[in-house]
């Protein structure tokens, strides 16, 4: 068969399957496969059957970053990324941010792309899956920031003491029941302990935010991501911990992504 017939017989498959963009994907995918016909028909048929496109190619963007994944983590969004830009309009000075903390570090992207950002850090990420941890120890080394980065196994906040200029998190906050019922990418591919937030979707929050005010250091923020419709319930539990009200960051959707924390002011 000739490329184009690949191609033709691919995005059929793919089309088939329900994919978004089919062409678009079946090109990605010859790419990858580097022209091969037998590499190319594995790729297309694990996309067929709704496997994401970054762990058939082992790669993701983020930020400024090349990053590898795997099924051990959360596949990095474009979403996300809202948290790095909320970071840096609320600490400006670039210089003054010495300590970072990323609480379920996943593929390390959140700590990763900030110490891209912020030249003199140096960050802790923490999660709570060995692989996790790993696997984001390797991303640092690969993007030249292994020196400036320490990775733990362990449970979140628990087990660390200091305090930190900036706080970052991209928490579990997907109700149990709604799991399910997510497109097959996510429900089916990505581990579970990275989505689940407890049966309101909030549990995670209230493990972190009530943590917060000895994890900050004096004018220290915590930036944490947000599910749809969930920032008055964050709200409440900053005021409950002390905390001023968040500053909310919308997303490329005008959706509130981010929240902004800081310690309450007497």
């Amino acid at each position: 068969m000739t490329k184009e017939d690949l191609l033709r017989e691919a995005t059929t498959l793919l089309r088939d399957a329900g994919i978004d963009e089919p062409r678009r994907e079946a090109r990605l995918l010859y790419e990858h496969a580097a022209g091969d016909p037998t590499a190319f028909h594995v790729a297309v048929a694990r996309r067929a059957a709704r496997e994401p496109m970054a762990l058939i190619t082992g790669r993701q963007g983020f930020w400024t970053l090349d990053l590898a994944v795997s099924r051990a983590t959360l596949i990095p969004r474009p979403d996300t990324e809202t948290l790095i830009e909320a970071a840096l309009a609320a600490r400006p000075d670039r210089a003054a941010v010495r300590r970072i903390l990323d609480l379920g570090t996943g593929t390390g992207c959140l700590l990763l792309a900030a110490l891209a950002e912020f030249p003199l850090a140096f960050g802790v990420g923490v999660d709570l899956v060995p692989e996790a941890a790993a696997l984001a120890a390797a991303n640092a080394r690969a993007n030249g920031l292994a020196g400036r980065a320490a990775f733990l196994a362990g449970d979140w906040a628990a087990a660390l003491s200091g305090r930190f200029d900036l706080v970052l998190s991209n928490p579990p906050y997907i109700e149990s029941d709604a799991i399910p019922g997510l497109m097959p990418e996510v429900a089916a591919f990505e581990p579970r302990s990275a989505l689940d937030g407890g049966a309101d979707g909030m549990a995670a929050y209230r493990f972190l935010v009530k943590r917060l005010p000895r994890l900050l250091a004096p004018g220290g923020v915590a930036v944490l991501e947000l599910g749809a419709g969930q920032a008055a319930g964050v709200a409440a539990l900053a005021r409950a911990a002390g905390l001023d009200d968040p500053v909310l960051r919308a997303d490329l959707a005008g959706i509130a992504r981010a929240a902004v924390l800081t310690l309450g002011h007497d």
